[in-house]
């Protein structure tokens, strides 16, 4: 996969089935522990996380494809390196009302003190 999730993604009809629940959030768990190292999976791991509570199919659907992702992105990630001169780095990105759901917008941020390496 060339993105974790798809752009623009509608929301699921409500007659759609529910998804194991446990498999769900074990599932979620993990990529909100991965963004540490790879913010590319931010905006994914916290759009899944709305659902957490009742998930449908097509949830966990979206969450497969960004395991798909990873493993083609295995890697991509950060690499935090001790430095002698501490030196605070950011980086930004945003998406004003960009999201076709709720109109909300969405902004993504990695900040380091130190040396960062993008692999």
């Amino acid at each position: 996969m060339s993105t974790p999730l798809i752009t623009q993604h509608k929301n699921p009809d409500e007659e759609e089935d529910l998804a194991d629940g446990s498999v769900y959030r074990s599932l979620v768990g993990g990529l909100l522990y991965l963004t540490a190292t790879r913010p590319d999976l931010m905006f994914s791991a916290s759009y899944l996380s709305r659902y957490l509570k009742e998930p449908k199919f097509s949830h966990l659907k979206d969450a497969k494809r960004v395991l798909r992702y990873i493993k083609g992105t295995i890697g991509i990630g950060l690499m935090f390196n001790a430095v002698k001169e501490s030196k605070l780095i950011g980086h930004s990105d945003s998406n004003w009302g960009g999201c076709k759901e709720n109109l909300k917008s969405t902004t993504g941020y990695c900040f380091s003190i130190g040396s960062v390496v993008f692999t």
